[in-house]
């Protein structure tokens, strides 16, 4: 039940907002090539491909927006997990908490997952390994929390906001697809509508990192006060 919440409402969701310039240019543009060929075949076998089509078309895209921005932006403003919220808010140097928490998360990932993160002075010394010990331990962390709601919904919100801006870029790139062919083709109402999707969906990505970032704070943030709650 909730993988299936998290793919709904994380990936599928995400995917077909995005998945609309695509469409718009399969369906009514590519489609048109070969709809008057299906008809004659069968009245309704265009409607069918179509429908198929899409569907198809939008599972492609869930899987696409995820690789997408893993790849691009979590890689890009995060270095994956080694600059993430998660990983920043336990080291000695950050002061989102205070010293007193992060001694009893460290305490207690000690207790329950045998991991033994550095001190103030061996961190001082060498961050970068600092950094990957507490990305191990949030893993583990992770996986304690598996069942907990609260948690899994800032995770769901993540994962919407991460996969929406991956989708955003295909959105774009059709966007533009379609006003080119509007242009050279002297569709004006088509041109019009490839440069208001153009607009649509890069508005968010000049706001990606600021959004991103402050997503993966409220994760970050729920993540341990969960963890000390159990």
């Amino acid at each position: 039940m909730k993988k299936t919440k998290y793919y709904t409402q994380a990936r599928l969701f995400p995917s077909i907002l995005t998945a609309i310039p695509l469409l718009i240019f399969v369906n009514g543009i590519v489609a048109s090539l070969y709809a008057e060929a299906l008809q004659e075949i069968f009245s309704i076998l265009p409607l069918i491909s179509n429908i198929g089509l899409s569907a198809a078309l939008i599972f492609l895209m869930v899987q696409l927006n995820r690789f997408v921005a893993k790849e691009v932006f979590q890689h890009f403003y995060f270095q994956d997990e080694i600059n993430m919220p998660t990983t920043n808010y336990l080291l000695w140097s950050d002061d989102f908490f205070d010293d007193t928490v992060k001694k009893l998360i460290r305490d207690k990932i000690k207790s329950k997952f045998n991991l033994v993160l550095m001190d103030k002075i061996d961190e001082m010394e060498n961050e970068s390994k600092s950094r990957k010990q507490i990305v191990t331990a949030v893993s583990q962390i992770r996986n304690s929390l598996r069942n907990n709601k609260l948690l899994l919904q800032h995770n769901i919100e993540y994962g919407f906001i991460r996969n929406l801006f991956g989708g955003c870029l295909f959105a774009i790139l059709f966007s533009i697809v379609i006003i080119i062919y509007g242009a050279y083709n002297q569709e004006i109402s088509l041109k019009i509508v490839g440069i208001i999707m153009f607009v649509i969906y890069s508005t968010p990505l000049l706001f990606s990192k600021f959004i991103l970032k402050n997503f993966g704070k409220y994760y970050s943030k729920t993540l341990y006060e969960q963890f000390l709650s159990i």
